[in-house]
């Protein structure tokens, strides 16, 4: 048993993000239940500081970063915040939030201590970048994770692209444009986490992390309480999932999941149809340029230039009105074809910002 296994976490910090420490653990707990922890610019910009505060502490050995409540580690980004200042017409909240979220996303990547992320409970969106790029990534039975942002006229950001493209045959690409939650098991499979421990051992991971420092014994302490996670679904649909996804164009992916007889891909392209034509269209092409980066910087770079055409276009705000604001669940796209989405339109999206290039020493 670890010396501190008896000793009670010490609150350092309140309010949106709950510090706790516990012998060489620092624990940051996104503390926004009501609001299944959506992650706000003063809460990103909070977490980095206390990342950048501990990186050269000799107390500190790891960092776990968890959610509130039991509903969710984060379910993504504030959208009302960023749909509230386009009204307004300030793109500058939009521009802070993006950088400052990326950049925190990178640094959890690139951290010199061992950060485990907790994704117990729904992980949509900047879940998926506070904790998919951590080093040591636990689910749970209850974990639901997802990047379901082109259901709202947007694409999956916080370099989600650069996981998903490597995850096996076209398991990715299928997460990607339809949104599809999946759990412990798939999660794993597609490299997004990487180990399970059962919902109602979780209180036992301050005690055990207290004493560890580096890599290799935070992974044996995960692998004491962890078990097989329940199967997913992933492995046994890759064969529909490889053939209709393989295609280079949304339009023949469509038709490949049209001329299948496989349930699965009949319901994939019901939700297709629903998606902004625009964002399926951005969304292919992120994840194929993905596989030919050699960093994750690279894809948060992309993902940074393809936020601020989002936010400045129809489809995104108008999604999120559809789906946040009003909820009436009844977005006009515009376009509202696939064919009437050209290629012009697309090289648009992904064109330089000049100045508002999002920049990584890489």
């Amino acid at each position: 048993m670890s010396a501190h296994a008896e000793t009670a976490e010490r609150i350092v910090a309140g309010g949106d993000v709950l510090v706790r420490e516990l012998g060489a653990l620092r624990r940051i707990t996104l503390n926004r239940p009501q609001a299944l922890n959506a992650l706000t610019l003063d809460m990103a910009a909070a977490i980095t500081a206390r990342l950048r505060a501990w990186e050269d502490d000799a107390q500190v050995g790891v960092v776990l970063i968890d959610g509130a409540g039991e509903r969710g580690f984060c379910a993504g980004g504030d959208l009302r915040a960023l749909y509230d200042a386009t009204r307004r017409g300030d793109l500058s909240l939009p521009e802070r939030f993006w950088s400052t979220e990326y950049r925190l996303d990178v640094l959890i990547a690139r951290y010199r201590k061992p950060v485990i992320a907790l994704m117990d409970g729904m992980v949509m969106g900047g879940g998926v970048g506070l904790s998919a790029h951590a080093a040591h990534r636990v689910v749970t039975e209850r974990s639901s994770i997802g990047m379901p942002e082109a259901g709202i006229g947007y694409f999956p950001d916080v370099g989600a692209s650069y996981l998903l493209a490597r995850a096996p045959g076209q398991a990715g690409t299928h997460l990607a444009l339809t949104g599809c939650r999946i759990g412990a098991a798939d999660a794993i499979y597609c490299g997004l986490a990487d180990v399970h421990i059962p919902a109602e051992r979780i209180t036992d991971l301050p005690a055990l992390l207290a004493d560890c420092r580096e890599a290799p014994g935070v992974r044996i302490s995960l692998d004491r309480i962890a078990v097989p996670p329940p199967a997913g679904f992933l492995p046994a649909a890759r064969p529909w999932i490889d053939v209709c996804y393989g295609a280079e164009e949304v339009e023949e992916i469509v038709g490949r999941l049209r001329a299948s007889n496989v349930e699965g891909a009949r319901a994939a392209l019901a939700t297709l149809q629903a998606i902004s034509p625009t964002a399926l269209k951005i969304t292919l092409r992120n994840i194929r340029t993905a596989v030919t980066f050699t960093a994750v910087e690279q894809s948060f770079e992309q993902d940074f230039r393809l936020s601020l055409a989002c936010i400045a276009e129809h489809d995104f705000v108008e999604g999120i009105r559809a789906a946040i604001i009003d909820k009436d669940r009844s977005p006009v796209w515009r376009p509202d074809k696939l064919e009437d989405v050209t290629p012009d339109i697309v090289n648009g999206y992904f064109r330089p910002r000049g100045s508002f290039e999002l920049k990584f020493d890489n």
